[in-house]
């Protein structure tokens, strides 16, 4: 008697359907926004965890007021006829552009942390759009440098800066500042997310930062400067923001100096902000 052995199928095996990247196409204008709230509510509980990472906003500002009103307010102030309390009024306005750039190098670098310590791998499993967390990033840091901004005008005034306009005038200064400092943010973002190491970040950011402050009227006038300086001083972003700020507050022609810096803005917008995002994607 034989028996006859029928064949038998292989189990069948079930994987689970790989997760498909986020259309941020699908994601509609309210739900974008309510992600930036929660990731920027986020940040900020981040932030009040770590306090430590404030004491950049609350003391550069003093320490730098400081530091060049009593060591070069003297001799500057003197050059522009006056003597400290001018270079208050001269230099104030300058370190408003100044402020921008040095907390906007901070976003880059905690990028880069963030990918560093494993964070962009858990919104990566969130039906989220990715730009979202970046512009959440910008949010909070705008928030830092309206901090450090407010400071800075609170020391200026205590040693004895005068605003020659009005509060609409100091206002679109402020104004000004975060819009350009807004649109910095992108580059450094573009670098912490191309940078191996935060300290990397740090170190470009530092050769970049350096020439754009000192060769910019941040700080003394141009006219003091080697005419190839000028020159450079005449194309440095930095230098218009700084002279638009400085007479809005001061009083003086600003047409010129602000549509410059609002075109420089725009224009770093619009070039690095969709790199950031596509490398971000990228990325994560």
């Amino acid at each position: 008697m034989s028996t006859t052995t029928l064949p038998t199928s292989a189990p069948e095996q079930t994987t689970a359907p790989a997760r498909r990247p986020v259309d941020e196409g699908r994601i509609g204008l309210r739900a974008n926004v309510r992600h930036i709230g929660a990731l920027a509510r986020r940040n900020v509980l981040q932030i009040k965890q770590d306090p430590e990472s404030m004491f950049d906003v609350l003391l550069m500002p003093i320490i730098f007021t400081l530091l060049f009103v009593y060591v070069f307010g003297g001799s500057v102030g003197a050059s522009i006829g006056g003597g400290r309390e001018a270079y208050v009024n001269y230099v104030v306005p300058g370190l408003m552009a100044m402020m921008g750039m040095n907390i906007a190098m901070a976003v880059g670098t905690g990028v880069n942390d963030d990918f560093r310590k494993g964070v962009m791998d858990r919104f990566r499993t969130m039906p989220i759009a990715r730009s979202s967390v970046l512009i959440a990033k910008i949010v909070v840091e705008i928030g830092r440098m309206l901090v450090a901004t407010a400071i800075l005008l609170g020391m200026g005034f205590l040693l004895g800066m005068s605003v020659g306009t009005s509060v609409l005038e100091l206002l679109a200064a402020v104004g000004l500042s975060l819009v350009f400092g807004a649109s910095l943010m992108w580059v450094f973002i573009l670098l912490g997310l191309t940078m191996k190491t935060a300290q990397a970040v740090q170190g470009v950011a530092m050769l970049v930062l350096m020439p754009l402050q000192f060769g910019s009227s941040i700080f003394a006038p141009p006219s003091t400067m080697p005419g190839w300086l000028q020159n450079f001083t005449d194309y440095n972003p930095l230098s218009n923001l700084a002279d638009a700020a400085r007479n809005l507050l001061n009083g003086g022609p600003v047409a010129h100096a602000v549509w410059i810096t609002l075109a420089w803005a725009a224009g770093i917008t619009l070039v690095t902000a969709p790199l950031a995002v596509a490398r971000f994607r990228k990325k994560s």
